[in-house]
C-alpha cells in the first residue's frame, strides 16, 4: 500500500469519530501554540536586550569615581569626585590605541517659552559622542572652539525635544537651564532604554568647561576639573582584559595608591555586563521553549492513548485486513500514518494560535516579539517527531495482531 493509500485511510478513519479526533488533537495544537508564544516572547526579550547593549555603544569601559564614607555610611561609587579631566587626558596619552572621554553628571529643570522639564545634564568633550557612538539627528556637534570658550551651546535628546518641543524644530532655538541660557545646536539620535531601564535619550549634552563654571559648578576650587566618569573606547580587535588592566596600573599610578591598597575608582568593562546580560537573556529564552514543549509531550501521550483504544476497537477490522492478504508493515504504516497525521493537523492549527497569541500578547501587553520562520519549522518538526514517537507503540501493537485471533475477538 503506498503512502496516497494508507493518507487516504488514516484520514477517513479519523473522520469517523470527528470530536475524539479533535479533543486529542487539542494537546498537539496547545503544545505547538505555546512553543511558537515562548519562543516569540522569549527571542524578543533577547533581541531588546541585544538592541541595548549596542545602545551604549562597543567595545567599552566605564570607570567612575570611588565612594566617600560619611558618619559612618558609605555612599555609592560616584559620591567622591576622585577622576579628573587630565586623568582621562592621560589615558590616551599613555595607551595610545583608547580613545577616553570624561563626563560630569547632574540634573536641572530646562525651560523653552512656558514649557518646562526636569531632565540630566552631562557635561562631556566633543570624543564623548565618538565614545558613545552617538549619532546627531538634527544640527551639529559642539567642537573645541565651543570647549575652549565655554559656549552656551547644548544638544539635546530625543526625549527633552518631544517634551520641550512637541513639533517644533528645536535647532537653533534658545532653552534657559538653571537660567542660564543656551543655543540647541543640534538633537542626537535616539538610543530607547538603557540595560538599567532608564531612558537615556531624556538628557541635555554641553561642553564640560561650560557645565562646570555656568551649570552644575563645583564644591570647591580643587575640585574644579573632578569627573564623575570617564568612558574608555577600545578599538575593534583588541584584548579589552588587558585594555582594561592597563588602565587600571595607569590610574592607580597617577592617584599614587600603594599595592594592596583599593582602588578608589571603580573600573567595569561593559563587554562582559553585555556577555552576561546576553547570557541570561538566551537561557530565558530556552527556559521558556522548554516549559512550552512539555505541554506537546501530554499531547503525544494523549496521541498514544487514543490510538491504543482505536486498536482495540478495530482489531477485528485488522485480522480482516491480514486474512486478505495486507502484510505486517502495511498494518504498521497504516497506524503510524494516522497518529502522524493526528500531530501533523494539530501542528497546523497550533501554528496559527500560536502567531495569533503572539501578536495579541505584543498588541495586548506591550511586549516585543520575534516571529522566526525557523520557530514555526521546529514546532511542525516537533510534532511530526512526536506523531512518530508515541504512534509508534500502538502501530506495532496492531501489526503483531495475530489474524485468526483478531478475527475472533468480541
Amino acid at each position: 500500500m503506498n503512502l496516497y493509500a494508507l493518507l487516504r485511510v488514516a484520514l477517513r478513519a479519523l473522520a469517523i469519530n470527528k470530536l475524539r479526533s479533535l479533543l486529542t488533537m487539542l494537546g498537539i495544537i496547545i503544545g505547538v501554540g505555546a512553543v511558537i508564544v515562548m519562543i516569540a516572547v522569549g527571542s524578543g526579550a533577547q533581541a531588546r536586550v541585544e538592541e541595548q547593549i549596542r545602545s551604549l555603544g562597543s567595545n567599552l569601559l566605564l570607570i567612575l569615581s570611588g565612594a566617600t564614607t560619611s558618619g559612618g555610611v558609605r555612599m555609592g561609587f560616584g559620591s567622591n569626585l576622585t577622576l579628573t579631566e587630565d586623568d582621562a587626558a592621560a589615558i590616551p596619552r599613555e595607551i595610545p590605541e583608547v580613545t577616553a572621554a570624561p563626563a560630569l553628571r547632574g540634573s536641572a529643570q530646562i525651560v523653552w517659552g512656558n514649557q518646562n522639564w526636569s531632565t540630566v545634564i552631562f557635561g562631556v568633550t566633543p570624543e564623548y559622542l565618538e565614545v558613545r557612538q552617538w549619532e546627531i539627528a538634527a544640527g551639529r556637534r559642539f567642537d573645541a572652539t565651543d570647549m575652549a570658550g565655554a559656549a552656551k551651546v547644548c544638544l539635546i535628546g530625543q526625549t527633552v525635544a518631544r517634551q520641550l518641543f512637541g513639533g517644533v524644530d528645536p535647532v537653533g532655538q534658545s532653552i534657559r537651564v538653571r537660567r542660564v541660557p543656551f543655543t540647541v545646536v543640534g538633537v542626537l539620535e535616539g538610543k530607547g532604554q538603557s540595560m538599567m531601564g532608564s531612558d537615556q535619550d531624556d538628557l541635555v549634552i554641553m561642553p564640560i568647561s561650560t557645565a562646570r563654571k555656568r551649570v552644575l559648578g563645583a564644591a570647591n576650587l580643587a575640585k574644579q576639573r573632578s569627573v564623575g566618569t570617564i568612558w574608555v573606547k577600545v578599538p575593534e580587535g583588541n584584548d579589552m582584559k588587558a585594555a582594561e588592566e592597563q588602565v587600571r596600573a595607569l590610574l592607580r599610578q597617577r592617584h599614587r595608591l600603594q599595592p594592596g591598597q583599593d582602588d578608589d575608582f571603580s573600573l567595569r568593562n561593559l563587554e562582559e555586563v553585555a556577555a552576561a546580560q546576553e547570557a541570561s537573556s538566551r537561557v530565558l529564552a530556552l527556559l521558556l521553549a522548554a516549559v512550552a514543549s512539555v505541554s506537546l509531550v501530554v499531547g503525544g501521550i494523549g496521541i498514544m492513548n487514543i490510538m491504543l483504544v482505536s486498536v482495540t476497537e478495530r482489531t477485528r477490522e485488522i485480522g480482516l485486513r491480514r486474512a486478505v492478504g495486507a502484510r505486517t508493515r502495511d498494518i504498521l504504516g497504516q497506524f503510524l500514518v494516522e497518529a502522524v497525521t493526528l500531530s501533523l493537523i494539530g501542528g497546523l492549527a497550533g501554528i496559527a494560535l500560536g502567531v495569533g497569541a503572539a501578536f495579541g500578547i505584543a498588541r495586548i501587553a506591550g511586549w516585543r516579539i520575534v516571529l522566526s520562520p525557523e520557530a514555526v519549522v521546529l514546532a511542525v518538526a516537533f510534532a511530526f517527531a512526536i506523531g512518530v514517537f508515541f504512534g509508534f507503540y500502538p502501530a506495532r501493537k496492531a501489526a503483531r495482531l495475530n489474524p485468526v485471533e483478531a478475527l475472533r475477538f468480541e
